[in-house]
């Protein structure tokens, strides 16, 4: 392989041989048992009318694309720019930044309250596009730092798995919550459950199979890198839907689909093209892009429920409601009928009890 000098890389070697310790493997293992079944609860939570309300009026999964292959690579190129990365730094950053939506986003969409089905028919439609774009990105924006055939490194036969593996237990759950619609809520409940228990064991194989070498990776460049990159995807992805007037629960799954990245995707394309004493500790950038595409994503989703929370009182409805609660306490008839504003005795009691202004 013949690649740009890059000094601010150490001598290192791997202290695995790829995904072949037996701590690996169970990771691998617990990790496709659970897959299997959250998928499998969230194609619980979709309908087949209205995946194809999607499918022919493809909007927001064009929205989704346009977010996916757009915005994200380039912001991977503008980033390694930005902080003057290295070559061999740059290019870890910009397979990122080509591979398709991962199967967190879909987890993400349900925690957010998005829309589900459009949610897994965005995450289908990136994952099958990534077999001719992530090529064609690839050639594009590696001219200049890499010399050999990346794009000619894509794991194509990973990409049909991965649709495979989120397809079929989705078709499944979908399956269920058609023909037994009883069942699906249970399902929906014991997939995040699931989620919720294997989360444990899963870090700790993870810490176990990276240990510290992980650590050499965290130099300031790199580290905001990965902590701007997920952030500027969810960002950007919710002012693209915004603009083009999706409603809340489809900005949120844009937003979702657009910052998190298909890790895996990203691991095996650096495994295949490069050999272990030339990527070094950069095999781990996408496990550090990880950590901050889960934080952030948490984040998100906490100020989503927040603010659907602060907006639930809308003030018209609860108003006069509470006005007539108090009203009936006091003993008072008031007739309240609709589009003609609040009677005079409930106005007189809600600024009695404080409140200067009331809008209706």
């Amino acid at each position: 392989l013949e690649l740009h000098s890059n000094a601010s890389l150490p001598n290192f070697t791997l202290p695995f041989t790829f995904r072949q310790r037996a701590t690996d493997q169970a990771l691998n293992g617990i990790l496709i048992a659970v897959l299997g079944i959250v998928m499998v609860s969230l194609g619980c939570t979709m309908k087949l009318s209205k995946i194809k309300t999607h499918i022919w009026k493809p909007k927001g999964v064009a929205i989704a694309v346009v977010a996916q292959y757009g915005i994200m690579p380039l912001t991977a190129f503008a980033l390694g720019k930005l902080f003057h990365l290295g070559p061999i730094e740059s290019l870890a950053v910009l397979i990122c930044g080509c591979c398709p939506g991962g199967n967190l986003s879909n987890i993400f969409s349900l925690a957010a309250k998005g829309d589900m089905n459009l949610s897994i028919v965005m995450t289908t439609c990136s994952t099958f596009l990534a077999l001719g774009l992530m090529p064609l990105l690839l050639y594009l924006y590696s001219r200049g730092l890499y010399q050999g055939n990346l794009e000619g490194k894509v794991p194509y036969k990973g990409i049909v798995i991965s649709l495979a593996m989120m397809l079929i237990p989705c078709t499944i759950g979908i399956f269920l919550n058609e023909k037994k619609p009883q069942y699906a809520r249970l399902i929906i409940k014991a997939g995040m459950i699931v989620l919720l228990v294997s989360s444990v064991p899963i870090i700790a194989l993870f810490v176990a199979s990276v240990g510290n070498s992980i650590l050499i990776i965290l130099s300031p460049p790199l580290l905001g890198t990965s902590a701007l990159m997920p952030f500027i995807g969810f960002l950007l992805g919710y002012m693209l839907s915004s603009f083009f007037k999706l409603n809340d629960r489809c900005r949120r799954t844009v937003c979702m689909e657009t910052g998190c990245q298909n890790v895996q995707l990203c691991s095996t394309i650096l495994k295949l093209a490069f050999a272990p004493d030339v990527i070094g500790p950069l095999f781990f950038f996408p496990f550090l892009y990880l950590v901050f595409q889960l934080g952030e994503g948490f984040l998100l989703i906490l100020a989503f429920r927040v603010h659907e929370k602060l907006k639930k009182p809308n003030g018209k409805c609860n108003i006069i409601k509470t006005s007539l609660l108090f009203l009936h306490a006091f003993h008072l008839r008031v007739e309240y009928k609709p589009n003609t504003g609040i009677t005079a005795p409930i106005t007189e009691l809600l600024l009695s009890l404080g409140w200067n202004s009331v809008a209706v």
